[in-house]
């Protein structure tokens, strides 16, 4: 069992056992996660040798977050009812998830090889029919976060005191329909609902400020009511303590939080982190390996800084 199971195996939400950590610990743990999560999506990525690995490397650090240190659920029973709510609205980040529901035990690492492969049940995009933990079928930009509003106030209504968490992209800010959610969560004053956005200024047409200029972003969640906080979504301490934030404003009737996390396509690995069309990767054979010495390097680096 690793630790992030024993941390989750009776259902207790993680950060009631993480106040027993220094700061330092706490810090350790998720980093190491988020490392071994990138390290998950760069095997994955090697399977089908293209991908949106990029995505899944410059989020790692916000889904070790989630996954290691906030959202309370059972990996041994996937639907547990009293279960936190993770929605992944962006479906082709579903590597990047995939690697996290390995981290957490919900997954065998084993069967991540069989990502994209014919009756894996780890499809290029995410697909609530196929994975334990995948709570929706994302992939149309814009329907996540209408879906977390109806899910969390269903489970006001059912009086449970589980919480929503959805994951954005900076991209699907150009969708109406998200910001139709964004107002209906203030208007039923969702308190057990979290909404994270990656902002890594890149879609699929292009970087987003070319495309549809949404900034000033913090502004705009601000104006629609919600409590809203801006961070380095590469930087684990200012997620931890963003989160923390978010998880003392939650209630079951109360002012629904955003997480607005800048972040870098390709975090963690110098060879793609400036690669020209990074929305959808092409790596080449020989760069596999080269990707993943260089995401050691540079995670043994950072954790010798910190000793």
């Amino acid at each position: 069992m690793t630790a992030t199971q024993e941390l989750h195996a009776a259902g207790t939400p993680s950060k009631e056992r993480m106040t027993q950590e220094t700061a330092t610990d706490r810090l350790h743990h998720v980093s190491a996660a988020a490392y071994r999560i990138r390290h998950h999506a760069l095997n994955m990525g090697e399977v089908q040798g293209q991908g949106y690995v990029g995505q899944a490397l410059g989020a790692a650090d916000m889904l070790a977050t989630v996954y290691g240190d906030q959202l309370n659920f059972r990996a041994e029973d996937p639907e547990w009812e009293g279960r936190d709510r993770f929605l992944l609205s962006t479906g082709h980040y579903a590597i990047g998830h995939y690697a996290a529901l390995a981290e957490a035990g919900i997954v065998p690492v084993a069967e991540l090889e069989t990502y994209g492969s014919d009756d894996s049940r780890l499809p290029m995009s995410g697909m609530s029919t196929y994975t334990p933990g995948t709570e929706i079928s994302g992939g149309s930009l814009g329907h996540g976060l209408t879906i977390a509003v109806g899910m969390a106030l269903g489970l006001r209504y059912q009086g449970s005191t589980a919480r929503v968490f959805n994951f954005l992209s900076d991209g699907e800010l150009d969708e109406g329909s998200t910001w139709e959610a964004a107002m209906g969560a203030h208007h039923h004053q969702l308190g057990n609902l979290t909404a994270m956005v990656d902002i890594n200024a890149l879609q699929a047409d292009g970087r987003t400020d070319t495309v549809l200029r949404t900034e000033p972003v913090t502004e705009k969640w601000e104006s629609f009511g919600w409590y809203t906080q801006r961070v380095d979504g590469n930087d684990v301490g200012a997620l931890l303590a963003a989160f923390d934030n978010a998880a003392d404003q939650a209630a079951a009737v109360g002012r629904p939080s955003v997480i607005l996390c800048d972040t870098k396509v390709g975090r963690g690995v110098p060879l793609l982190e400036d690669r020209e069309k990074a929305h959808f990767m092409r790596i080449e054979e020989h760069e596999w390996q080269t990707c993943r010495e260089q995401l050691t390097a540079g995670f043994d680096a950072a954790e010798g800084d910190t000793k």
